[in-house]
Order: structure tokens, then C-alpha cells, then sequence
């Protein structure tokens, strides 16, 4: 007695459905304006006693009109470095149909230069967000006196 089955038999495929439902309106939305004010929303959703203290990376999400559609925390590391998987970014931004992507992260050593790890990182997510059509703005590196960003330098 043979037991075969059609391989079309052996798979159920769930429907996936994409919804997205805000509760809020979209002119609550902070706009990002510049670097200066991308910072300022990053930073008041940064908490203070770590910004010090250990290294996190975060994507600000945006729609069309520069809308900020959420923040993303994308890891948290040590004090001297943390580790950011591309595929979580842009699972992120996908997620949030986001147009464009502001990255962030902080140096608790209180250095606004971008490492060589940092210039990397950068390059390489700009050529995946060039493939998926989701725009990178800008690169932020944070401290509490201040912040670096790719873009004014002309490094994106």
C-alpha cells in the first residue's frame, strides 16, 4: 500500500493580512524639520541615565511628509559598542510602511566622530534602503551635549 501524497497536499499557507491602524491623527505627528529637530525627538525618547552610561541604536520611522510614524530600539549593547542588524531595521520599516529612516545611536564616551564601524554600518544600510526604496535621511551619533549628523557633513 503506498501512502503519496501530492505535494501540494503536505503545505497549508495562512492568509497574511497587512493592516495599519494609528490611533492618533496623522497632524499629531512630530515632523522632522532638519537634523537639529530629528535630534530633539530622538533625544527626548533616549533615557538620560544611559545616554551616558551604554550604547544603543534606535531608527526614527517616517512617512512621505517627514510624519514620524514611530522610533524603532533596535539594540542595546555595552559601553563601548552594540551591534545592529540590518534585517531588524528594515522588518521595522517595512512593518511601518515608512518611506524614509533617520538612524541614531549614542556614544557614552561623549564623542561625536563616527568610528569606522560607524561609517560601515552607514554605507551598507544606505545600499539595502537604495534597494527597498526607503529613503536614509541621516545618521545621528547622540551625546548629552550634543550630536553628529551624516548628512550636514555631506557623508551620506
Amino acid at each position: 500500500m503506498e501512502t503519496t501524497q501530492k505535494f501540494s497536499d503536505c503545505f497549508q499557507v495562512a492568509e497574511i493580512e497587512l493592516i495599519y491602524t494609528p490611533s492618533y491623527k496623522v497632524t499629531d505627528r512630530p515632523k522632522v524639520t532638519s537634523p537639529a529637530s530629528s535630534y530633539g525627538i530622538l533625544r527626548s525618547s533616549w533615557n538620560a541615565g544611559k545616554l551616558g552610561f551604554i550604547e544603543e541604536f534606535k531608527v526614527l520611522l517616517l512617512n512621505r511628509g517627514n510624519l514620524v510614524l514611530g522610533i524603532y530600539n533596535v539594540c542595546r549593547g555595552g559601553i563601548t559598542s552594540t551591534t545592529a542588524d540590518i534585517r531588524l531595521i528594515f522588518a521595522a520599516a517595512l512593518k511601518a510602511s515608512a518611506t524614509g529612516i533617520i538612524l541614531a545611536h549614542n556614544h557614552p564616551s561623549g564623542t561625536l566622530l563616527p568610528s569606522p564601524q560607524d561609517r560601515l554600518l552607514t554605507l551598507r544600510i544606505k545600499e539595502v534602503s537604495q534597494l527597498m526604496e526607503i529613503e536614509l535621511l541621516d545618521h545621528l551619533i547622540l551625546t548629552a551635549e550634543g550630536f553628529y549628523s551624516f548628512a550636514e557633513q555631506g557623508q551620506l
